[in-house]
Parts: C-alpha cells; structure tokens; sequence
C-alpha cells in the first residue's frame, strides 16, 4: 500500500509515504476504462446503504407506522443518488471554490475529477428524499430516519478513498507515532496526521453504531430522531476530525474552519429534531 518508510531521527517516530496520487487514484485501470477509488467508495456506499435500509423498513417491529414497502426503496436509491451526486458537486463549487469554477465552468460537469462536497451532497439527498416521499404520500421524517441511518456506510467508504487518493490530509505534526507523509506537492513532504482516517472512524464508524443502537431501543419509532441524532452526531465528529484535518478555508481565522461552520446548521437542526421527536404525541399503531 505504501511504497516506502521513513524514519525520523526518533527511532520510535515512522512517517509513512504514499506513492505518486496519479497512480493511486485508479481502483483498477481496464484499457480506456478507469475505476477510481473515489467513485467506488460512493458505488458501494449507495449499494451498501440501499440493502440496509431495506431490512430496516421491511422488520416491522422497528416501527409503529411502517414508512412505506421495501420496493419502493428501490426507486429511492436513484433519487437519492442523483441528489448526492448533483448536490455534492454544486456544493463544492459553490462552498468551497466558486472563484476557480467560475473562471473555468468547463470543469463543473467534471466529476470524474473528483471534488465533491459533504454538506452540498447531505441537502441535495435530503432534498430528494422530501420530494419522493411526499410524491408518494410516506411519512417524510420517517423516511429521513431510515436514510440517516445508512448514511455512515457512504461516509466510511468515501473517507477511505480520501486516504488511499492521498487527498484532505490532516495538519502538520510530529507528536504522533502514526503521522504520514503523503506524496502530493501541495502536502510540502512534512509529517501529517492520517485526518481522513480519523473521520472515517468517527462520522463513519462511531457515528453508524451509535445509530444502530438507537434504531434496536426503538428510536425508529420516534420520527425524526434518528435524523436528528445523525445530523447532530456528524457535525460533532466533522468539528472534532477539523481540528486536525488541513483547513479547507477559515470561516474565522484561527478559531471556526469552513467545515465546522458548514456543520453548525446541522447541530442546530439535529438539536431540533430530537427536540421534536420526544415531544410530539407518539403516533398511532
């Protein structure tokens, strides 16, 4: 996986170096057919999240209203694949690069470039799943729970492909046994912290267990609170991965980066979610 070691004069300190990215974005290169990591981990992700939230509307004792059948589930994965697709990518040109992108729209369609934004993929799915649930008459924040509760298989996975790209690597440091070198110019061949890990472990890992927990003690049965618990959970795990990934940007210098602040919406929404959840009138069998 890694094409050499380095060690730092303290024995006891090894820094990883990722080889060239132009040779690791490729999953698998079939003559003019390249598979990137980046748009398996989004594959899967889907896929993965699709299969889940099919067992979970289709065991009835998780819900005291079933939102819907798991077929219609089906027609949702395409929504929700063109809402994250669509919105992830107009997030990131106009959150995080609109200056770039304006001076060069020939590349906004680009997407097999990569540059995707979390936040503007989460309103674009979210988004979809609204329209498709009202258009079908299913209970809208019944449907969010079942989505949020997949969510972290796509995050996971996308994470992963962040570290093998060698992309939105973390700050600088030598304080950590495992800090990483990684091969792109931009990253000035110093020791990092490995940051896409980290959310990979805490938005994705810990963020998808707390969630199955809830949905087993019947938080399903409450509309809104796995959505809440979600939106809450992931900006408390994205700030906290923020203060050791490389900034994208800083919303106030020094104190709140661009994606702690995108985050902020998420936490107030979350909060309210939860909020409603435990103090509406539970609904009727």
């Amino acid at each position: 996986m890694y094409d050499q070691f380095i060690t730092l004069p303290d024995p006891t300190t090894v820094l990883f170096q990722a080889g060239p990215v132009a040779l690791r974005i490729y999953a698998l290169e079939i003559g003019p057919v390249l598979i990137r990591w980046y748009a398996l981990g989004y594959i899967f992700g889907l896929l993965g999240g699709w299969w889940y939230a099919r067992r979970l509307v289709a065991n009835t004792s998780l819900w005291t209203v079933q939102p819907g059948t798991p077929a219609q589930l089906d027609d949702l994965l395409i929504w929700v694949t063109l809402g994250v697709v669509l919105g992830g990518r107009l997030g990131q040109v106009l959150l995080y690069a609109p200056g770039y992108y304006f001076a060069n729209p020939w590349e906004i369609p680009q997407i097999w470039h990569g540059g995707m934004a979390f936040h503007g993929g989460l309103i674009g799915a979210t988004l979809a799943i609204v329209v498709y649930a009202w258009a079908n008459r299913i209970p809208v924040l019944s449907y969010l729970d079942v989505i949020s509760a997949v969510a972290p298989f796509g995050i996971f996975l996308v994470r992963i492909a962040n570290f093998i790209n060698g992309e939105l690597w973390g700050r600088e440091t030598t304080d950590v046994p495992w800090a990483m070198i990684f091969s792109d110019p931009e990253a000035g061949g110093v020791p990092r912290h490995p940051s896409q890990l980290y959310e990979a472990a805490t938005e994705g890992i810990l963020l998808f267990v707390v969630l199955l927990a809830l949905t087993r003690l019947g938080g399903l049965k409450r509309p809104g609170l796995i959505a809440g618990v979600f939106g809450l959970g992931y900006a408390a795990a994205r700030s906290f991965c923020e203060q050791y990934r490389e900034p994208d940007g800083w919303a106030i210098k020094e104190l709140l980066t661009i994606g702690q602040a995108y985050s902020l919406p998420m936490a107030i929404i979350g909060i309210g979610l939860i909020l409603n959840a435990f103090l509406r009138k539970p609904q009727p069998a």
